[in-house]
């Protein structure tokens, strides 16, 4: 969560130098990773997305054979072919693989804007309950202690707020995936869909 995995070594930094002015600090953590699983609603929006990136993984998959079958087929003609024929059908192949290359590219990056549209609603909630808990409580800074997610090295275990987080989500209600779905031929993600290596005709 972006907005949770703030940089933390310039939070510590602010700590210590608000600790050294005489300031009251209160400090806690979370595990963002765990609160986003925890979320209302995000099974069900990761569900959508899995089946929509499913439906368009078919598409590249379809490219993908279209690309193997004509090259198949030049393999098995092309000791009858003749020069120009050879060079007509070697041009169609490297097409093929340049469109196919450019649908992959589209279609990642249009998955990657749908995932943010999808999950935006999920990510607000939690960070609402979030600003809720620090307000109530007198946090002063509440930090994220997810795997990759800042430098905490150690901290008092008794200063992880997860689990209250965690209770407070579990009684909000889910939030609604207000993002419409793809267009006919949007693209979705194509992770997943494993694209043999297609070697280049031989002259």
């Amino acid at each position: 969560m972006r907005s949770i995995r703030c940089a933390t070594m310039f939070a510590l930094i602010a700590t210590v130098m608000a600790t050294a002015a005489g300031a009251q600090i209160k400090i806690a953590f979370v595990n963002s990773q765990s609160l986003m699983e925890a979320a209302p609603g995000r099974s069900a929006a990761t569900d959508l997305l899995n089946k929509e990136g499913q439906t368009y993984q078919t598409q590249l998959q379809k490219m993908q054979d279209s690309i193997n079958g004509l090259y198949t087929k030049y393999q098995k003609d092309e000791p009858t072919l003749s020069a120009a024929a050879k060079e007509t059908k070697q041009k169609a192949i490297r097409e093929l693989e340049t469109e196919f290359q450019a649908k992959q590219l589209q279609f990642q990056k249009a998955f990657d804007d749908r995932t943010k549209e999808v999950m935006a609603p999920i990510t607000d909630a939690v960070k609402k309950v979030i600003d809720d808990i620090r307000a109530e409580e007198g946090y002063s800074i509440i930090l994220d202690n997810a795997p990759g997610a800042g430098n905490i090295v150690s901290a008092d275990k008794n200063l992880d707020i997860t689990d209250k987080v965690v209770s407070r989500l579990r009684a909000t209600p889910a939030p609604k995936v207000v993002a419409p779905a793809p267009k006919p031929g949007a693209p979705a993600s194509p992770a997943g869909v494993g694209r043999p290596p297609v070697k280049p005709p031989t002259q």
